[in-house]
């Protein structure tokens, strides 16, 4: 069984327009609901294999935040660049290539793809609003390589977000 976490970034600031879209950082909000996040997962009791981000900064931070509250070492989250605007296609490209060895892994990206990525998978459990920030959806595939990941053997397991914690 291959186990899924993906999570949409923490909450961004707009305050510097100077910034490209990529380089814009958390807000406090974002900074307080990422590490929040990861406790909620570290009660779960969850242990990643695999954590891969996007490059741009307020995921790549909110994947370090959470990375510290699950004990998983942060200079070893994986930036995968087409996170970055992905489409669901190439977002469920990289959940396909993911190594084998791996048996849980998060992705760390953005909406609308982590949202249309979590309704494409789980079709029953349909998140009829986008995710909203730092949410995290769980989904379990009965299957032994991720490249078989998909709609057909997936599991819903569980969906938290910052006000629901």
């Amino acid at each position: 069984m291959k186990t899924l976490y993906l999570m949409r970034h923490a909450k961004s600031s707009w305050s510097f327009d100077e910034l490209s879209d990529q380089e814009r950082p958390l807000n406090d909000r974002g900074r307080a609901d990422a590490p929040a996040m990861g406790q909620a997962l570290a009660k779960r009791q969850i242990a990643l294999d695999l954590l891969v981000s996007s490059p741009a900064v307020r995921a790549m931070t909110t994947a370090v935040l959470v990375a510290r509250e699950l004990g998983y070492p942060h200079d070893k989250i994986q930036v995968e660049p087409c996170l970055y605007q992905a489409d669901l296609d190439s977002q469920l490209a990289v959940i396909r290539d993911l190594p084998d060895a791996a048996e849980s892994a998060m992705l760390t990206g953005h909406n609308p793809t982590i949202t249309d990525t979590a309704n494409y998978l789980l079709p029953h459990n349909s998140f009829t609003h986008e995710l909203p920030t730092a949410a995290v959806v769980c989904v379990r595939f009965q299957v032994e390589h991720w490249a078989e990941a998909g709609p057909a053997n997936a599991e819903f397991y569980f969906y938290d977000y910052p006000k629901s914690s």
